[in-house]
């Protein structure tokens, strides 16, 4: 059975800060603390929601994520400035190295598939704008299980649509929340760091493989898979 690679969509194939030079032009020099405090206000909520069974879309999160940072940073965006930002967020831009890698892990016979907290719409649009649709062979989101991960739910979930088990089946994320998850869940996990601020949780739970990127990647998983 080919193994299938389970990839985590924003952060770690589309770049979230991909709004930044947007956010630049209407804040100056505060957008780039304006936009890590959206992006982790948006896992954070995430996170919350599903504990709380209290279930919104992932683009809710992400516009009320943003209504605080506008708070935090004492930035009062207009209606309209928030609008084409979250306008701009359906259409963020894959990292470099995304396109050729997926091809390359494409061309090795791995099963490719989209795993994401995003509505499956939202993340169809976000490959295609990116050009990168066409490498995977389908999309689960955990919208169809109304809750996020890291919800073992929504793991067994991608098990499910994709055909695969545990063993055979990598998650590939640069989150480490989402890492932790699906090796608690019985899958393996390569962290992508692509950062080197970037820290893993220390926990007992540790990545199978840590990588750089998706070249990085398919070197290491070739390996680990003899």
């Amino acid at each position: 059975m080919a193994t299938t690679l389970a990839f985590d969509v924003y952060g770690t194939l589309i770049n979230t800060h991909g709004v930044l030079s947007l956010l630049e032009n209407m804040i100056g020099d505060k957008a780039q603390n304006f936009s890590n405090t959206w992006r982790e206000k948006q896992l954070e909520y995430s996170f919350r929601r599903g504990l709380m069974q209290n279930y919104v879309p992932f683009s809710v999160c992400t516009k009320q994520a943003l209504d605080y940072a506008c708070l935090a940073h004492k930035t009062p965006l207009s209606d309209d400035q928030k609008q084409q930002l979250l306008e701009q967020y359906k259409i963020l831009p894959a990292f470099d190295d995304v396109k050729k890698g997926l091809e390359q892990l494409k061309a090795q016979n791995y099963r490719l598939f989209a795993f994401s907290n995003g509505a499956a719409d939202a993340v169809n649009t976000l490959l295609e704008t990116a050009g990168i649709s066409d490498y995977f062979e389908g999309v689960v989101s955990a919208d169809d299980m109304k809750t996020f991960k890291p919800n073992p739910g929504v793991y067994s979930h991608f098990l499910r649509e994709a055909n695969s088990t545990g063993a055979n089946t990598w998650l590939i994320s640069s989150n480490p929340f989402d890492i932790t998850g699906a090796i608690s869940h019985g899958m393996r996990g390569a962290w992508i760091k692509r950062s080197e601020d970037s820290i893993f949780d220390p926990w007992e739970i540790t990545p199978t493989i840590t990588v750089c990127d998706l070249h990085d990647l398919k070197n290491k998983l070739a390996s680990n898979n003899q």
